[in-house]
């Protein structure tokens, strides 16, 4: 969390699923990448790699957009981080499940994901009704 960013967004729910979300998406990455880094018989790579450092990325951005969301002064402004962190949390359900078909032992975890991402969705409706 970034020196500036006031005390109350770290015991926001929302705010601590967002952060669970990015641990567990590094975790599941990593795991990944440890088989699907390996190349093929004829010597390509697994295009899923690609999709296990998406669910980082995209996790790492949920965050910041709960915390520009609660800073914003401006409805609009604030509506669109609210539909960027929607579009953020939608990627993220998508490309697990779309890791599900890589061939490694690490999908067992791309349920647990899901699961959370489902936690996640229902704080963002509660968290909507406080803005």
């Amino acid at each position: 969390m970034s020196s500036n960013t006031p005390q109350y967004l770290s015991e926001l729910p929302i705010y601590k699923k967002a952060l669970d979300i990015f641990v567990l998406s590094q975790n599941i990455s990593s795991y990944l990448n440890q088989d699907l880094s390996v190349l093929k018989e004829d010597g390509s790579e697994d295009n899923n790699i690609y999709f296990s450092g998406d669910i980082v990325q995209q996790s790492v951005s949920l965050a910041p957009e709960i915390a520009n969301a609660e800073l914003e002064r401006y409805s609009e402004r604030r509506h669109k981080h609210i539909a960027t962190l929607k579009r953020i949390t939608n990627l993220l359900y998508k490309n697990s499940y779309r890791l599900e078909r890589a061939n490694s032992n690490g999908k067992d975890f791309l349920p647990i994901l899901r699961k959370e991402l489902k936690k996640f969705k229902k704080l963002q409706r509660t968290w909507l009704l406080t803005l």
